[in-house]
C-alpha cells in the first residue's frame, strides 16, 4: 500500500484514537500467549510519519515480553454512542534513558486533558517523588505497520454510510 494511503488513514486513525485515548495493548510472552492491558496512548501524525506514545509502569513483565517480542496490538472501542473502532499493530521500543523519560513525560504533562495527563498526579509515590526520572516510568515509543479504522456509522448503516480504512507498511512485512 502507498505511503498516499498513509496519509489518508494516519490522520483518520489519529484522530479516533486519541478522541478515545484509552486502548488495550496486547504484548506476546515467551510461549506466544497474548498479554493485554489498559494503556492511555498518545498519536502524532507530522504529515509523513505516525508516532504513538505510552508512559508507563516499567514492570518485569512488560520488558520480558517487549525484549523476547518488540511487536504490539493497541485496539480501540468506543462503545458509549459511535461503535468506532481502530486498531494499530506495532513495533515497539521501551525507551529508558533519561533524555527519553524525561521527553514522553512532558509530552504528556503539556498535551491537555483528557488525551495529555501529569503524571506525577495519578498517585503513584514514585513517580510524584522523582518524576521522570522514576525508575518505574518508562515511555514506550510506537511505530505501526498496520493500520485500520472502522466507523461504527458504516457497521450500523450496513455498508452504506462512510467506510473502512487500513493502511500496511509498503514493503509488505508483517509481525511474526
Amino acid at each position: 500500500m502507498s505511503t498516499e494511503e498513509l496519509r489518508t488513514v494516519a490522520p483518520a486513525f489519529t484522530e479516533m484514537a486519541n478522541r478515545m485515548v484509552y486502548c488495550t495493548m496486547a504484548t506476546v510472552d515467551r510461549a506466544g500467549r497474548p498479554r493485554s492491558r489498559m494503556v492511555h496512548a498518545l498519536w502524532e501524525w507530522d504529515g509523513t510519519e505516525l508516532t504513538g506514545w505510552v508512559g508507563s509502569m516499567v514492570t518485569p513483565l512488560k520488558r520480558a515480553h517487549l525484549a523476547g517480542n518488540p511487536y504490539v496490538s493497541c485496539n480501540y472501542w468506543d462503545g458509549a454512542e459511535a461503535y468506532d473502532t481502530c486498531v494499530a499493530e506495532c513495533r515497539a521500543e521501551l525507551l529508558l534513558d533519561e533524555a527519553s523519560k524525561r521527553e514522553c513525560w512532558e509530552r504528556f504533562r503539556s498535551t491537555p486533558e483528557p488525551l495529555g495527563y501529569d503524571p506525577g498526579a495519578i498517585g503513584i509515590p514514585e513517580w510524584t517523588e522523582q518524576g521522570p526520572a522514576a525508575p518505574a516510568w518508562g515511555a514506550i515509543r510506537l511505530t505501526p505497520w498496520f493500520l485500520r479504522v472502522f466507523p461504527g456509522e458504516f457497521a450500523k448503516s450496513g455498508g452504506k454510510t462512510g467506510r473502512i480504512l487500513s493502511w500496511r507498511e509498503p514493503d509488505g512485512r508483517t509481525a511474526r
